[in-house]
């Protein structure tokens, strides 16, 4: 795999628009260079053999299925209300409106 340069680092902080410090640029050269190391390594394992997943476990879904169901009732769904007023939910102003 080949490395990254200081340049190569720098250009790209620069169009990130990320002002770097000369020893900010070297850190990360080094920094970088073990991601791109490492993301190299992963693609030698995947083989068109090895099926590719998104998670170690298989994942199904837990919520229950979308049927249409009876509403509240206005008087059921101010129930708990602390207040209401009107048929409607009686809050606090808070725009300072007339």
């Amino acid at each position: 795999m080949s490395s990254l340069s200081r340049d190569e680092v720098a250009r790209v902080a620069g169009l990130a628009r990320i002002d770097l410090k000369p020893e900010e640029v070297d850190r990360l050269v080094g920094e970088l260079q073990v991601i791109v190391d490492s993301v190299a390594r992963v693609s030698e394992v995947a083989t068109p053999d090895v099926p590719a997943t998104s998670h170690p476990l298989p994942m199904t879904n837990v919520f229950r299925a979308d049927v249409p169901e009876q509403p509240l009732s206005q008087a059921d769904a101010l129930s708990g209300a602390p207040a209401s007023e009107d048929g409607k939910f009686l809050v606090p102003q808070i725009l300072g409106e007339e």
